[in-house]
């Protein structure tokens, strides 16, 4: 029986780190291996993996908590169960280098893309600038995808844009494209939203990220987890869970995006299992089963 995996687009984040998770898991193995399948990521991967489609699925933690309430987008409740946090993907505004913007918190008045009506990203400002304080009757939102966005910046007709985890293609072009800056956080911001979202955290965008990215620079980021369905057997989730967790050291040489993979594991020696179930969901009992083995729970 083949195990599928939920991923992204070809070539997106989700499906480089889902080859690196079935080639770990499938070391060994003769039979029911995992294939990586493509799939429109986080909300997609949920319904498939509530259809029985799929037996992993990556998404972004903050909407897990969403599938598991069935809240909108989602029409009915997921069972989901947790397996293992990815990474966590920096989100991040950007501008032109000439603009006189010089931290998020100077966007009043300012024309600002933040993604299509409805999705992930919208949710995630409306999220960030609530921490904030930033009403959104204080600058004017512009719903638009992201390469519609990236070409509003390069014509002037926006002050920023909102751009997902990278790498992505939008980003990359657009930097080529056009002279291109992260918008930095004014103090005590970052650590605002951080302190007060449990599925955030605070990433460095590394200089030479991309074109534009001239020093060191702190963001936002969300956690990306992976995750299963509670009808998954134990046996199959433990085994992922074991594979990822006993390749902390050697992930970040397959791929890149599992830089920092390991702190984030760190919490479940202080806070147990709560550690990993954002948004409320639990650890699957196989994912439970692998961590106590490894030394990470009690």
């Amino acid at each position: 029986m083949a195990i599928r995996m939920g991923t992204s687009e070809h070539g997106g984040t989700f499906y480089t780190q889902g080859e690196a998770f079935a080639e770990l898991f499938n070391q060994g193995r003769v039979e029911d291996k995992c294939i990586v399948k493509t799939t429109e990521a986080s909300i997609h991967n949920a319904e498939q993996l509530d259809r029985g489609e799929l037996e992993f699925g990556f998404m972004a933690s903050n909407w897990i908590g969403r599938a598991k309430d069935g809240a909108a987008p989602f029409t009915r409740e997921i069972d989901l169960r947790m397996v293992a946090p990815a990474n966590v993907g920096p989100m991040f505004f950007v501008k032109r280098a000439d603009s006189p913007i010089q931290s998020i918190a100077e966007f009043k008045g300012k024309r600002i893309a933040i993604g299509t009506k409805g999705s992930g990203m919208e949710q995630h400002v409306q999220t960030m600038f609530a921490v904030l304080g930033i009403g959104f009757d204080s600058f004017t939102p512009v719903n638009m995808s992201f390469a519609e966005g990236a070409d509003e910046l390069i014509a002037g007709n926006i002050d920023a844009q909102f751009q997902p985890p990278i790498p992505n293609r939008v980003m990359t072009d657009l930097s080529l494209r056009a002279d291109i800056r992260v918008i930095p956080y004014a103090p005590g911001q970052l650590p605002r939203v951080v302190g007060e979202v449990p599925f955030y955290r605070s990433v460095i965008i590394e200089k030479d990220a991309f074109r534009g990215v001239v020093e060191d620079i702190a963001q936002l980021g969300v956690v990306n987890v992976l995750v299963t369905h509670a009808r998954t057997s134990e046996s199959i989730v433990h085994d992922m869970a074991r594979a990822i967790v006993d390749n902390l050291d050697n992930l970040p040489n397959m791929n890149r995006l599992f830089r920092g993979l390991k702190s984030l594991f760190e919490p479940l020696r202080i806070e147990g299992r709560a550690a990993l179930e954002f948004g409320g969901v639990p650890l699957h009992p196989g994912a439970v089963r692998a961590y106590t083995e490894a030394g990470w729970l009690k």
